[in-house]
């Protein structure tokens, strides 16, 4: 077999990562999107973009992200192949450290096409050292759907104390049905964990001051929700309520409150995700009128606390 050549792509090579056939039916042309380096309007830089050759054919290849300024990427989300091995040694060749977020069309084990492509990376991924954290549902709510009204059962405060916000987010981890959290606690600890989901929040281009703590009528602390806008758009960027404060369904207001404030400030297309088995949140997602739009398989690369 000839030899497998994996590099990154250098200025101007864009036709050269378009080249490999691919049906589109998964990864992030399930949204429309297209590949595209920053020199040219799009996302990517070709430092962060690989791919496997063969005879100068591409065989495999992949993009990862960030927003401008980063010093590393945040995600790897375009990974497609013709030659699976190619793709496995791309992974354990390019030196980029992200979670890998691939994107499917909802009901996706509903059509074999759509399943064996999926299928197929997962194991690829799996091969490549990354390991799968957790099936989420992504929705999309726009203005063609209701907007839901607020509740009025809590009152919303901005914070600028970031201490503050900090040990708001490690109570609201604590007990969390969300793999992410419980990830990150096991790999940081409950304040590192905290430490990261209050710097993935902070990393979001919109303002800070958008973040807003919820109070009971007590006075006492409920939760948070912050409303971003990210670099494709406006989106849920996160909801949480304190354990002490769970049962009450506060989340939904949550919810309900960050999608007004979103609207207030001008979206007509909100974006919103959540872990399949966090079915309370699931269920508020349904009642406020949120559509699942897409699917999402998160994998992550394993770490010593995989082995615990």
């Amino acid at each position: 077999m000839t030899e497998l050549v994996v590099r990154p792509l250098t200025a101007g090579e864009t036709p050269l990562f378009a080249s490999l056939p691919d049906p589109g039916i998964v990864g992030p042309a399930v949204l429309g999107d297209t590949y595209g380096m920053i020199a040219d309007g799009g996302r990517y830089r070709p430092e962060w973009t690989w791919v496997a050759l063969r005879d100068g054919v591409v065989v495999a290849r992949a993009a990862w992200w960030g927003k401008p300024g980063d010093e590393k990427p945040i995600a790897l989300d375009w990974f497609d192949f013709t030659d699976a091995e190619a793709a496995v040694q791309l992974l354990r060749t390019a030196p980029l450290q992200a979670e890998y977020s691939l994107l499917l069309p909802s009901g996706w084990r509903e059509r074999p096409d759509v399943r064996a492509a999926a299928e197929a990376r997962m194991a690829a991924a799996a091969a490549g050292g990354l390991r799968k954290l957790v099936e989420r549902y992504r929705y999309t709510w726009t203005s063609a759907c209701p907007l839901p009204e607020r509740t009025g059962r809590l009152e919303y405060r901005p914070e600028p104390d970031d201490d503050v916000v900090r040990g708001v987010l490690r109570r609201i981890q604590e007990g969390s049905l969300d793999a992410h959290d419980r990830h990150e606690i096991a790999e940081y600890g409950r304040d590192g964990a905290a430490e990261e989901l209050l710097g993935i929040l902070s990393w979001t281009p919109s303002p800070r001051d958008w973040w807003r703590l919820a109070y009971t009528p007590a006075g006492d602390v409920a939760g948070i929700h912050v409303p971003v806008r990210h670099t494709a758009g406006p989106c849920i960027g996160f909801i949480g309520v304190v354990p002490e404060q769970r049962g009450h369904g506060y989340a939904y207001d949550l919810l309900v409150e960050c999608t007004q404030d979103l609207v207030a400030r001008g979206a007509t297309r909100i974006a919103a995700a959540t872990d399949q088995g966090n079915f309370p949140m699931a269920a508020h997602f349904a009642t406020a009128g949120y559509p699942i739009s897409e699917e999402r398989v998160d994998f992550v690369r394993p770490s010593a606390a995989d082995g615990r």
